[in-house]
């Protein structure tokens, strides 16, 4: 079987430029490929990395993979599916996020060996670019009807408040194709279905260009894989918190195994093929014999791939030890300082402070439900006090529904 028949039985194209040209260059000689990556944040969460799966598939092959980290595209932000302009930031923001997600990038493709991937910055040929080559060379292949048109201009454009300044931010992406085909000699470029007009714009750029250069036209092509949603088309990855972030300082090993145990059943078979290596015969018995297994796996499985499988196991005995045997000395925990409780803290201000819900309406709404509990006695009265004498032994143990629990300890 051959490497694009392989990502398509696991569900992972879903547009190509041209079938046939990107089933050649898969399923061919060695060829080099890219994926692009903002750097705008510290981190990357799950849905960022799902290309990256991939790419350790196009490493394995024999491919040459490029991560483009968007030194430069981070500047000015992706208006794609956003109602408001991304927030600006700088070279210092921008420097720092760097060094952080070529770490993350690590944990999915091989950055040494025989076939390493590379890791470059497309601020390292755009901080010398002068605006009126740059749109007498590339701007004149653009039709703004058509960006216009494109979902990546859409939902800004319908919220009346699409920039001049965002609408470069394809041209940029577009170029980068042609760049590293240049440098590298790149022929395919790959990424989430959310960037299909970004990444289409790339490859019609270098085709125009190579038309104009008496070159084969045919050297430039890209396919997307779908995005990470659930049962119901809603994104997965995000939490009451926030993202399902892979940096463990900033969502815990412990809530990143939880996340993926606690997905719906629905949702398990699609996750099992798409971000493990488990054989596809044994998905198909897994999850139509017993789910709970499936999703047992599914969580070590992914959790070992982003944290590695001392702390996988770690996640997996602590799921196991607190929701079976009552045991919370592994617990997800949070320190507080007893000198703020002395006189008494109300519930729904100490559920927010440990981060169990996102606000104190939430926390007031999950006491209505029933579904707040504080040293396994469920809490009916929001305005309920926690006292020193609530934390028995140093510590108390909140939970939200079942699952959700977070060991309190005063310090």
């Amino acid at each position: 079987m051959g490497l694009f028949e392989k990502l398509q039985e696991r569900g992972y194209i879903y547009q190509t430029t041209n079938e046939e040209e990107v089933k050649k260059l898969l399923n061919g000689e060695p060829t080099v490929a890219y994926v692009g990556i903002d750097p705008t944040g510290e981190s990357l969460h799950i849905g960022h990395c799902f290309p990256l799966i991939i790419a350790k598939y196009l490493q394995e092959a024999g491919h040459k993979v490029i991560v483009l980290l968007g030194g430069a595209t981070a500047k000015i932000g992706d208006p794609s599916g956003k109602n408001a302009m991304r927030a600006m930031v700088d070279d210092d923001f921008i420097n720092t996020n760097l060094a952080s997600i070529k770490n993350i990038i690590g944990k999915f493709v091989d950055l040494d060996g025989s076939n390493p991937a590379i890791i470059v910055n497309n601020n390292d040929w755009f901080k010398d670019v002068k605006f009126v080559e740059f749109m007498r060379e590339i701007g004149q292949h653009f039709n703004v009807n058509k960006m216009l048109a494109s979902d990546a201009c859409a939902t800004r454009l319908a919220s009346g408040g699409l920039t001049f300044f965002e609408m470069g931010y394809m041209l940029m992406q577009a170029y980068d194709f042609v760049e590293l085909n240049r440098r590298y000699g790149c022929r395919l470029e790959f990424g989430g279905s959310d960037q299909w007009a970004n990444i289409l714009a790339g490859a019609d750029l270098g085709r125009k260009l190579a038309i104009q250069e008496g070159k084969n036209a045919e050297t430039f092509q890209a396919f997307t894989n779908p995005l990470l949603t659930n049962s119901e088309g809603v994104k997965m990855g995000k939490t009451v918190g926030g993202a399902v972030w892979v940096l463990e300082e900033k969502f815990s090993v412990y809530d990143f195994y939880q996340y993926f145990y606690n997905v719906d059943d629905k949702d398990v078979e699609k996750l099992l093929k798409l971000l493990t290596r488990v054989p596809l015969n044994e998905i198909s018995e897994l999850v139509n014999s017993d789910i709970i297994k499936a999703k047992r796996v599914l969580a070590f499985e992914i959790t070992k791939l982003v944290h590695g499988e001392e702390k996988a196991k770690i996640a997996e005995q602590t799921a196991y030890e607190i929701f079976k045997n009552g045991d919370v000395s592994n617990a997800p925990t949070v320190e507080i300082n007893q000198s703020e409780i002395e006189n008494g803290m109300n519930i729904t201000n100490l559920l927010e402070i440990i981060g169990l819900v996102k606000s104190r309406s939430e926390a007031r709404r999950m006491i209505e439900q029933g579904a707040i509990s504080l040293n396994n006695n469920k809490i009916t009265d929001f305005n309920m006090n926690v006292t020193v004498n609530d934390f028995n032994d140093g510590y108390a143990v909140a939970k939200k529904g079942k699952k959700n629990i977070i060991k309190v300890v005063l310090k």
